[in-house]
């Protein structure tokens, strides 16, 4: 069958989620995810700062950036508006991700006077919606198909129209990283063929024999061709899945755990029919009569979890938006229907390390209690440099940690590097969450301290721990002083640790300016 192109107009506000929080282009300022930089300002970019950088590389580039966590539901909030401006030019919208959609501009093109004066359009709208200053980042290019309208948008250029027939000329000279698919353009590097006019000059049974089907998908798209044929028959009706609420839902929480029950079902029947979905049409009815409809689109299949985020992002700008669009009754009912399937390929869990089902189960679970309780109730441990054990882990929202990505037992290097004062292993087993006040005296009575050479003032003979009764001491290791932040007055900090054994019990003790504390215990 011959691929027809889907001419398609592309919105791209770049650095949505720094805009969704309410910075100002000319601050510097980062939006992180698992400790990385995910968005960025103009201006901390000027500084040097670049996604996928740490928090700790990014502050070093630009000492005053400011750090803002990723928020999701926030940005598709906040980008709402935007899409409900581009309603006026088509109903079929596609919003891939927060800050980018997408339409077909067949009969919009024709309507508005073809794509120039329709892309000026979209263009002007869209800057409308945005505050000053960031108005002038917007982007919109259009093309042969998604991917190429894209790339379009990605240029210089506030506005960028292929023309027809030519995205395939359009795209021949980008980097092959622009297939976003880093083992493919790794090998493909190594091959010898860096730009996409090189992979697309190669024969397609050439490709299919050496990649398969991932590399044949990305070969179409270097060709300026979709990545999939269209599907000959249209999805059957009867796969859309319905939910009615009684009594209605005007609660994104209570809306949204619905949806994850929704998602879950409708995972289930494309599954069984061998399918996966790549649109989804999210449909909701209130209780005065009113229709709410987006499409989302994905680059690759939907999984039953990123189809409940993304109903989940939707309800949030739905029901939290601004007084003006947000609907005037309860939820009453809500629908999920897959507008666009493809074969679903399946995937391999590993035996060790790798995908497992049991890391499937934990990413549901969590996902359920988040729909539950909020985003920030579930936390997961995350390495942390430091000396003290209250330093070196830590508890992160799980909201901002990428689950399904492999997480290694071993520290990482920034973790794991020399540490000058920290504490020698074995690590205590319970860290308080707040210090316990203690006393340690020697056996005269005195206080022990450490002298300004880390040396011990005398030997440790009694200990209390709170208000507790005084316990003779068993035996005892340190001092290690730490001298943190020297090169700064206000944050300033020299203390020294011990390893105290009073009443069989193993401790780890800590003091400052003549004051002890239990930092954490042994046993």
């Amino acid at each position: 069958m011959t691929a027809v192109p889907v001419r398609t107009l592309v919105v791209w506000c770049p650095d949505w989620p720094v805009i969704a929080a309410g910075l100002a282009p000319t601050a510097p300022a980062i939006v992180l995810h698992a400790n990385r930089v995910l968005a960025c300002s103009p201006a901390a970019r000027r500084d040097g700062v670049r996604r996928g950088q740490r928090r700790r590389e990014a502050q070093g580039r630009s000492p005053a950036v400011q750090v803002v966590e990723r928020d999701d539901a926030r940005d598709a909030r906040r980008f709402e508006p935007v899409v409900q401006a581009l309603e006026r030019f088509t109903p079929r919208l596609e919003v891939s991700r927060p800050g980018t959609c997408a339409f077909a501009v067949r009969g919009p093109s024709r309507y508005f006077g073809g794509d120039e004066s329709l892309v000026h359009q979209v263009h002007a709208a869209v800057r409308r919606q945005l505050e000053p200053g960031w108005d002038a980042y917007v982007r919109v290019g259009v093309a042969d198909n998604p991917f190429a309208a894209r790339w379009a948008a990605r240029t210089a250029e506030p506005v960028t129209v292929v023309p027809p027939g030519e995205s395939a000329a359009f795209l021949a000279p980008l980097p092959i990283a622009a297939l976003e698919r880093p083992e493919l353009v790794d090998v493909l590097e190594r091959l010898g063929l860096h730009t996409l006019g090189q992979f697309a000059a190669l024969d397609a049974a050439d490709v299919v024999a050496r990649f398969g089907a991932e590399g044949l998908g990305a070969h179409r798209l270097a060709r300026g061709l979709d990545e999939l044929p269209p599907a000959s028959t249209p999805p059957p009706p009867d796969l859309e899945v319905v939910h009615e609420l009684d009594p209605p839902a005007d609660r994104v929480d209570t809306a949204a755990f619905v949806a994850k029950t929704l998602a879950d079902e409708l995972h289930a029947r494309l599954g069984a029919l061998g399918l996966a979905c790549t649109r989804v049409r999210i449909i909701a009815e209130t209780g005065h009569g009113e229709r709410l409809e987006r499409c989302w689109r994905h680059e690759g299949a939907l999984s039953a979890g990123g189809v409940a985020d993304r109903v989940r992002w939707q309800l949030d700008g739905w029901l939290n938006g601004s007084a003006a669009t947000r609907p005037t009754a309860g939820i009453t009912r809500l629908v999920l229907v897959p507008d666009g399937v493809v074969a679903a390929t399946g995937r391999q869990l590993g035996f060790w390390g790798g995908e497992t089902a049991a890391a499937d189960r934990v990413a549901r679970a969590v996902a359920r209690v988040q729909g539950l309780l909020g985003s920030g109730a579930a936390s997961v441990p995350e390495w942390r440099g430091g000396r003290g054990p209250g330093e070196r882990y830590g508890l992160a929202p799980a909201a901002g940690i990428d689950l399904a990505a492999p997480r290694s037992v071993v520290p990482p290097r920034a973790v794991s590097a020399p540490w000058p004062g920290r504490i020698p292993a074995p690590s205590p087993a319970t860290v308080p969450a707040d210090p316990i006040p203690a006393e340690v005296r020697d056996a005269a009575g005195h206080p022990v301290g450490v002298s300004a050479r880390g040396l011990a003032t005398a030997e440790p003979h009694e200990v209390r721990i709170g208000a507790g009764p005084w316990q003779p001491v068993e035996a005892w290791a340190g001092p290690w002083p730490a001298d943190e932040r020297w090169w700064d007055p206000e944050t300033h900090r020299r203390r020294a640790r011990w390893q105290i054994i009073a009443a069989g019990r193993a401790g780890l003790f800590a003091v400052e300016g003549g004051r002890w504390w239990v930092e954490a215990l042994y046993d």
